[in-house]
């Protein structure tokens, strides 16, 4: 029967291994960095954080667009009416004749918003043609060569001072939550990664357990011919036996479901199989909580929105104040013109022609709707104040205690590998007694799963100082490794 068990166990990795040959045709070794580095590069989250920093920039181009002069040219070629229109007579009487008109005309603008007032200047040039079917003349030429404005609000709201002071740092803000992404990229690599290297372990355990079990029960079922041990442990070594084997199995399994789950993060497609290196020891950091909220307050995109929220919430109340009261508009335009039957001469004798217009609106019953919109303001800026200042709490909270758990992580490393190395040591001295008679199987089973528990955590212990360690530099966007700030070239990035 142990030798039809061990039979199956040997076809069905024959099977999965020859599964594998099939569909795997390159094997990629990673270690840490090197992963992370690929994940920065191809993976679908990193792909997606570059498309929306782009979305970002182009939004701030066309925020900086908009204090730029602008050009424009419109035209109407042509615009033909024929109708029957109502016509006041010479004698005061009213007919309606029928009339046949075709307009074109082009006018050329230059547009200029003052970022300082709020308000705009334009200037343009335009010409008109005018043809009357069936009157004289036929032709008219209207010419404004030259026409000079300015269009000022004055309620005293200046949507340009504030667009001047939020739309830059929403893109500095856009770079930073860039760079925050790439980290969380990171992050989510070394989980993965983790995932993939404890399953490796398990995997390389169940193995190691297997042959040791195998060679065990061999032995045992010779000294229970003897009548050196009894009936009982020969069982116990026989069910170890058994769930020596099945422990294959499944960390064989879950060992393909943590490959895929890596891979797919990576971008590579199923033919890439991956082998990870483990870090054989980990760096000697210590964080100054001081330091790192310093380097949190400036770097993290969280803060610059908390700002950000504040500003917006401040423009808010500002255009409501300015909505309440007397609103007043100023448009004053300054230009020549001239009309002919000919082209040329609509140029010639020009005349001047201006208009000013002051518009005023006093609003005298709403109800208290302006009051109220203003209060509603308010009232929201005061929240936001709130909400703002509890985030800064909680923000400085959580990097105090991601300080205070890395800076422990480094000595549960080392203890971890302490406690891996005496654990192997005593399971080898444990077997070695057994093997000789001194102790029961009991006390072997115990030694195994210890080493096995030993080994484990020190993994475990690699990846929760690699994960709080990312969990800082996301916080503050620093390589404490080497001590500078975390930076991206965005120009490059534009182009890719």
């Amino acid at each position: 029967m142990h030798r039809n068990i061990v039979l199956s166990i040997g076809l069905i990795l024959g099977i999965q291994g020859m599964a594998q040959t099939q569909t795997e045709t390159e094997t990629r070794t990673l270690n840490l960095p090197e992963a992370i580095q690929v994940a920065h590069e191809q993976s679908l989250m990193s792909l997606m954080a570059r498309h929306q920093f782009r979305s970002s920039y182009w939004e701030f181009r066309s925020h900086q667009a908009r204090y730029r002069p602008g050009l424009t040219l419109e035209g109407i070629l042509p615009s033909l009416n024929n109708t029957r229109e109502s016509v006041i007579q010479p004698d005061g009487t009213e007919e309606f004749v029928q009339r046949s008109i075709m307009k074109t005309s082009l006018d050329l603008q230059l547009n200029q918003n003052i970022a300082w007032t709020g308000g705009r200047v334009f200037m343009s040039s335009q010409i008109q043609r005018n043809d009357n079917f069936g009157e004289e003349p036929p032709t008219n030429f209207l010419a404004y060569p030259i026409t000079i404005g300015i269009a000022q609000p004055l309620n005293g709201y200046n949507p340009f001072k504030w667009d001047r002071q939020i739309e830059p740092m929403k893109f500095e803000e856009a770079k930073l939550q860039y760079i925050n992404t790439m980290e969380v990229v990171s992050r989510q690599t070394v989980r993965y990664f983790f995932d993939l290297a404890l399953a490796q372990i398990n995997l390389e355990v169940a193995r190691k357990n297997m042959a040791n079990t195998d060679t065990l029960f061999q032995i045992a079922k010779g000294r229970y011919q003897l009548g050196t041990i009894a009936e009982n442990e020969l069982l116990q070594m026989e069910l170890s036996f058994l769930n020596a084997g099945t422990a294959i199995n499944e960390a064989t399994i879950d060992l393909e479901l943590r490959k895929s789950r890596l891979r797919s993060f990576l971008g590579f497609n199923d033919r890439v199989s991956l082998e990870l290196t483990l870090p054989r020891e980990v760096p000697e950091i210590t964080m100054d909580y001081a330091r790192t909220l310093q380097e949190a307050k400036a770097n993290n995109p969280e803060v610059m929105a908390l700002e950000r929220r504040l500003l917006e919430a401040q423009q808010a109340v500002a255009e409501a104040r300015s909505q309440k009261g007397i609103r007043g508009d100023l448009f004053a335009q300054f230009g020549l013109s001239g009309v002919d039957q000919e082209f040329n001469n609509a140029y010639s004798d020009l005349s001047r022609q201006q208009r000013v217009e002051v518009g005023v609106t006093v609003p005298i019953l709403d109800w208290g709707l302006g009051k109220g919109q203003f209060r509603m303001a308010q009232s929201a800026e005061e929240v936001i104040k709130m909400d703002v200042q509890q985030s800064v709490i909680d923000f400085d909270e959580n990097v105090f205690l991601q300080v205070m758990q890395f800076n422990l992580q480094d000595d549960q490393v080392v203890i971890a590998s302490k406690a891996d190395t005496i654990a192997d040591l005593r399971y080898e001295v444990t077997k070695q007694r057994f093997l000789i008679g001194k102790i029961d199987v009991l006390d072997l089973n115990v030694a195994l799963e210890e080493k096995d528990v030993a080994r484990r955590g020190y993994v475990e212990a690699m990846r929760n100082y690699w994960d709080y360690y990312y969990d800082l530099r996301g916080l503050t966007l620093y390589d404490w490794l080497k001590d500078i700030k975390l930076g991206e070239d965005f120009d490059e990035l534009l182009i890719q």
